[in-house]
């Protein structure tokens, strides 16, 4: 795939090649797709409303899909790309929307999967916030994101392993330099004390970590 100098979701070219491109980019993806699929079967009830926020072309909606099927449940996946919007596969109905911007009902569980690190910093915490209070006591929020990194040598050995990655994988140098540099001002990894709830951490790999936040009963 050709590697815009500035990165952005909202081409065909960019759509078309993302599936394969984002696996190839990080060796964990479908390994955290699966726990995603996993957790979701715990927290989505009989007629529960269910949101993949930042769908792109529908890999999380696919990987809940016999889950939702199975409870009867309402899917909406929100996306922001029209051209990813028009690549989307999966169950319920995808709005071509704003993440930030998109209206939020009430529901029982919802999946931030690698979105809020494209969201603007200023507008991150009041959005979880403001999805936090939509959660239904009983249901979950499920974040997998790029967090900032660790400072100190550690911090040097975690910003290199994605490099290592992805030219292990037979990526040329030059295009993971070139994806870096297109990422700049777009893509700005989250700082977790803006979760909201009390977060409990099931994954991490480098720089990336996934947390459930559930909301009470009381």
């Amino acid at each position: 795939m050709n590697i815009p100098n500035e990165w952005t979701f909202k081409t065909d070219a960019i759509a078309n090649g993302f599936d394969q491109h984002v696996r190839e980019q990080l060796p964990w993806y479908d390994i955290a797709t699966h726990a995603v699929a996993h957790i979701a079967r715990h927290y989505i009830p009989e007629g529960g409303t269910v949101y993949d926020i930042g769908a792109s072309t529908g890999n999380i909606s696919r990987a809940i899909a016999d889950t939702v099927k199975s409870r009867n449940a309402s899917l909406i996946a929100i996306e922001e790309s029209d051209a990813m919007c028009q690549k989307y596969v999966g169950p319920g109905e995808i709005v071509c929307a704003n993440a930030v911007q998109a209206e939020i009902r009430p529901f029982d569980f919802a999946v931030l999967f690698l979105v809020v690190m494209f969201i603007p910093v200023a507008d991150r915490r009041d959005y979880l916030q403001r999805l936090w209070r939509k959660t239904l006591p009983g249901g979950a929020m499920v974040i997998v994101d790029k967090t900032l990194a660790a400072s100190g040598y550690s911090g040097t050995v975690m910003r290199r392993l994605p490099m290592a990655w992805k030219a292990e994988s037979g990526e040329s140098c030059d295009n993971i330099i070139r994806k870096e540099l297109s990422l700049a001002g777009h893509q700005r990894p989250i700082d977790e004390r803006i979760l909201p709830g009390k977060p409990v951490s099931f994954f991490r790999m480098g720089e990336f970590a996934g947390w459930i936040i559930e909301r009470g009963e009381v």
